[in-house]
């Protein structure tokens, strides 16, 4: 059965410019956030928009990163048809070398291609942080009727010459390809994520391999080759989160910015978008600026705000601005909300205790009942919730149980 998009993920670059950190580690397996690697985020991006069917293409020092792809199973890809496959280079009996170039990578793959013989190819980078839903990227290139889609984003005027920047028309239409111009016309910087049709593709990497002069790059030469034939070329308008991730520098703003997602745009505790790694469950704890945590066991996925004393908190917990959780233990991706107060209790899953509502108390000489809150229960707004109570339903604004 043929699969409509297949996606190659070029991760073969040396990584030069991170220096130490690549030496003997291929560049998208430099860990990244905690609890991730950087392969993690175009695999995620895959299988979040239904694409089941991925080849890596590795090079240099690819150890490591063979060894945490594995069969796929983290990131749901173990599929006995499809499915991800790790692609070093090999020797061909018409005789072959080193990946030359990044259109030379996936010219030695097109076997791999045509076995799933689809109608669309997506070509991404193993070297980018990106949470990009490529289902609408697909939808805009079949909508067009393109043969080639870029994906792109608007960059200051200012900083365009660093980039590849695409020209395009009204219609999104391309006009123009300029590589890192002094003068820019446009500000559309390439992303260097691709769809191509299949049919179009296999045609100019052929000519391409056949060409003596060729760079074998994408950039370089398959595009102005594309521009030169007058094919059917768009620009997809992307404006989520995307950085390149190739220097020191920019790998270290990127680890900054997770801590600031609203900001930033980066959330990696977005169930409805979520980053899958090897290293199974949430990610980090996250504890805020204004955030007070003692003598605690915090575990992964829990963002703190407030005050935190002598408690056991499960994955997941919030805990915001305010609100003050002592001798308490939360389960699993409960919400404490805002000036809440809770101490000396239990609570349960998935429940919420309302702004400013209080929760059990600390022991006295006549009391010193452990309060309970039930799994899925919301505790409402100014709610009093008092020492030794049961609460099995949800407590309506204002409301006291004793």
């Amino acid at each position: 059965m043929a699969k409509e998009i297949v996606a190659m993920i070029l991760a073969g670059g040396q990584g030069s410019r991170l220096y130490a950190l690549t030496q003997k580690l291929a560049k998208p397996a430099v860990p990244f956030g905690g609890k991730y690697r950087i392969i993690d985020f175009p695999l995620s991006n895959c299988v979040n928009s239904g694409i089941d069917t991925v080849g890596i293409l590795t090079q240099y020092q690819p150890l490591v990163l063979n060894e945490y792809i594995g069969n796929g199973q983290p990131w749901d890809l173990d599929r006995i048809y499809g499915g991800v496959h790790v692609l070093p280079p090999y020797q061909q009996a018409t005789g072959s070398d080193w990946y030359k170039g990044t259109a030379n990578a996936i010219y030695q793959n097109l076997h791999f291609i045509n076995r799933y013989d689809p109608q669309y190819v997506i070509i991404l980078s193993g070297d980018q942080i990106c949470k990009q839903d490529y289902s609408d990227f697909l939808e805009f290139h079949k909508a067009k009727g393109a043969e080639f889609t870029v994906a792109v984003m608007e960059v200051p005027w200012e900083d365009a010459s660093r980039f590849g920047l695409m020209v395009a028309d009204e219609d999104d239409r391309i006009t123009e390809f300029q590589e890192k111009p002094k003068q820019p016309k446009s500000n559309l910087a390439s992303m260097g994520i691709y769809i191509f049709n299949r049919d179009i593709l296999e045609k100019y990497l052929v000519e391409d391999e056949a060409d003596p002069n060729s760079s074998n790059d994408f950039g370089n030469d398959i595009i102005p080759k594309l521009l030169a034939d007058n094919r059917k070329m768009y620009a997809y308008h992307f404006d989520g989160y995307w950085k390149d991730v190739g220097t020191i520098p920019s790998l270290w703003e990127a680890n900054m910015e997770i801590m600031d997602p609203e900001h930033s745009g980066i959330d990696l505790f977005d169930d409805s978008w979520k980053i899958y790694s090897r290293n199974a469950g949430l990610p980090g704890h996250k504890i805020g600026k204004d955030a007070v945590v003692e003598n605690s066991m915090i575990t992964d996925g829990c963002k703190i705000d407030g005050n935190v004393k002598h408690s056991i908190l499960f994955s997941g917990v919030t805990v915001e601005k305010g609100a003050v959780v002592e001798d308490a233990v939360i389960m699993g991706h409960s919400t404490i909300k805002a000036g809440a107060k809770v101490s000396h209790c239990i609570i349960a899953e998935n429940a919420i205790i309302g702004e400013s509502a209080t929760v059990g108390a600390m022991p006295t000489a006549t009391e010193n009942g452990v309060a309970t809150v039930g799994p899925d229960v919301t505790v409402g707004a100014h709610a009093v919730i008092g020492p030794g109570a049961m609460v099995s339903e949800n407590v309506k604004d204002g409301e006291k149980q004793c």
